[in-house]
């Protein structure tokens, strides 16, 4: 048994989830998670909304009410969302509670403490017309080194080297298009140069590992090449109090400080609600244990950077030395699994062009595991991806009601009506053996291709096992099977395809939890194949104010083995729903004249 820390990118609560978010950070993870456990390892999956930072001031003005406001609906509608399309989160919390804030500042303290955060004067940008702040990411103009246009003022996403917003050419504010003005502000800079000879040398054992994906392992090595101090404060009246600088109502430390730190707070925040306050450090300070970070690739810098810079200080493992803080020794990620951009129509996601499909809206109109299949099956895993209505409706009728859903139903449908139980078997022919070693022997390919994060490859094994068992069908041809003299026959097929039905929904579970249990209910099964996450009103644990999280009971009392699960003669089976909806063709032109009217 391996511990394994599941760390999902933290969904920034400004407003609701489109799909493109969650094909990034959320079904990935799950997909994974669903699975280790059932392999046997101890996972701690954490999340929560993130909640600071101008962003959330912004569309708090434009919605007409406080920022704690905006947050707390965000958040409640996120949650929602995420237990809607079953993310099994042991903990999904948010960065506005009091636990978080506190180890927020700790750590700040032991990162200044060991000398790598620097104080210097530097210049900060000022909307003209609000007096704010602007966030470097709000910050938009053509970058120095490679003219790309579209450059920020925290990083060129063409180029990959980091920057100032001052570097900027032309810069202008992506709220209102105005030129920013720029002022002398004091901030605590995290001193990277310090710490890139730690990083390099982490960088290059994750690269000889061979498991990061490459495009991850190049982008994160080629920015160290321009690294240099970063700010961590801001001038900002939102968000976490900078620890020393209490007397400075106006300055807090930056959102991306506090955000990542989040994986932190949020395990121990869990283990405090287990009763047993040291229980997150199974996961964080034994070296045996395993960590994941899952998210889109415009994160990548914060969590091969930033992130690992933090914690390596925070070890006293850069070059200014220094000592653990409260925290102790603290792992460094073992992965950073990044996926690339999910596109709309061909087009990138813009709530404000109207170019977005909210997750709410998929899942109040279409079956949560049909948007779970797309993803996964043609999800932004290593290269870009298309989002479009016609291949949503082309998977979900073509590979989920026409393959996996037929060989449920009519397997179920022929055992309902010539038995009404699934039979005892005969003996097994060669035809019978061979599909049931073919399915059984898909447990160690579908595994290994989810435990290393190619979760295409996983469930395209998965569906052409589904296949196999559709093939079987119509060679055996069970519904010729009529004769007295054939009852033995056909109750030998009949339990073979029970046996691969009930091996193939195990191997799809992590893929689609609501219908694995679906059917195994269709196959009288108490529907209890996987796990399913649920919202938990909370007090704050320090006093503040109550909030909703998401939790679940995954432990290995409840969670199946990864591998056959055997079905049991004379188990009542009846009639058949279909597990599965089809969708008419007209869908298509309806969202898309939905997307027309949104623009």
């Amino acid at each position: 048994m391996t511990r394994i820390l599941s760390a999902v990118a933290w969904p920034y609560a400004n407003g609701p989830r489109h799909i493109g978010h969650v094909a990034g950070f959320g079904v990935p993870s799950d997909v994974f998670s669903r699975y280790m456990r059932m392999a046997g390892h101890d996972v701690l999956m954490v999340s929560g909304t993130d909640e600071h930072g101008t962003p959330i001031l912004v569309a708090a003005d434009a919605a007409g009410v406080s920022a704690k406001e905006l947050a707390d609906r965000n958040n409640r509608l996120i949650v929602e969302d995420l237990v809607a399309l079953g993310l099994s989160y042991d903990l999904f919390t948010r960065t506005t509670t009091r636990n978080h804030y506190a180890v927020v500042q700790e750590m700040f303290r032991t990162v200044r403490d060991n000398g790598y955060m620097v104080e210097r004067t530097t210049q900060a940008a000022i909307s003209p017309s609000t007096g704010r702040t602007l966030p470097d990411r709000y910050i938009e103009g053509t970058c120095p080194i490679c003219a790309y246009p579209e450059a920020r003022g925290d990083q060129c996403d063409n180029c990959g080297n980091q920057l100032d917003p001052t570097d900027l050419i032309d810069p202008r504010s992506k709220i209102n298009g105005e030129t920013p003005e720029f002022v002398e502000t004091n901030h605590w800079f995290l001193d990277l140069p310090a710490l890139a000879g730690a990083l390099g040398t982490w960088l290059q054992d994750r690269a000889a590992s061979g498991t990061w994906r490459p495009n991850v392992i190049k982008f994160s090595q080629h920015i160290l090449d321009e690294i240099r101090p970063r700010a961590m404060t801001r001038d900002i009246d939102w968000g976490i109090p900078v620890p020393g600088w209490e007397d400075q109502p106006t300055k807090r430390l930056y959102v991306w400080f506090d955000a990542v730190i989040g994986y932190l707070s949020a395990s121990i925040e869990w283990a405090r609600r287990q009763g047993d306050p040291d229980l997150w450090r199974r996961w964080w300070n034994d070296p045996e244990a395993l960590s994941y970070y899952f998210m889109g690739k415009d994160n990548i810098v914060f969590h091969s950077q930033i992130w690992p810079a933090e914690l390596l200080a925070q070890n006293g493992e850069g070059d200014r030395g220094g000592a653990p803080g409260t925290y102790g020794t603290l792992n460094l990620p073992t992965e950073v699994v990044s996926s690339e951009f999910l596109t709309m129509e061909g087009k990138q996601f813009s709530s404000s062009r109207g170019v977005v499909i909210y997750v709410r809206d998929v899942l109040a109109r279409y079956q949560p595991d049909a948007l779970r299949y797309f993803i996964s099956a043609a999800g932004p895993e290593n290269q870009d991806s298309d989002f479009t209505w016609a291949e949503f409706v082309r998977r979900t009728n073509g590979e989920l009601v026409a393959g996996w859903g037929n060989l449920v139903n009519r397997t179920a449908a022929m055992i309902a009506k010539s038995f009404g139980e699934i039979p005892a078997p005969g003996e097994l022919e060669p035809i019978d053996t061979e599909l049931l070693e073919t399915v059984r022997a898909g447990f160690a390919t579908v595994g290994e291709s989810i435990g290393s994060h190619r979760q295409r490859a996983a469930l395209a094994e998965a569906m052409r096992l589904v296949g196999e068992a559709n093939t079987y069908v119509t060679r055996t041809e069970p519904f010729k099977l009529k004769a007295p003299e054939q009852r033995q026959r056909l109750a030998t097929v009949l339990h073979t395809l029970a046996q691969s039905v009930s091996d193939l929904n195990v191997m799809l579970s992590p893929f689609l939890p609501h219908a694995a249990n679906a059917v195994d209910r269709v196959l009288g099964g108490p529907g209890d194949v996987a796990p399913m996450p649920r919202i938990e009103e909370v007090e704050d644990l320090d006093g503040g104010d109550p909030y909703p999280v998401i939790t679940g009971s995954y432990g290995r009392d409840v969670v199946p083995v990864w591998g056959p699960r055997p079905v049991t003669p004379g188990t009542p089976v009846a009639k058949p729903v279909p597990v599965f909806t089809k969708l008419d063709d007209s869908v298509v032109d309806d969202e898309l004249a939905r997307l027309r009217g949104q623009g």
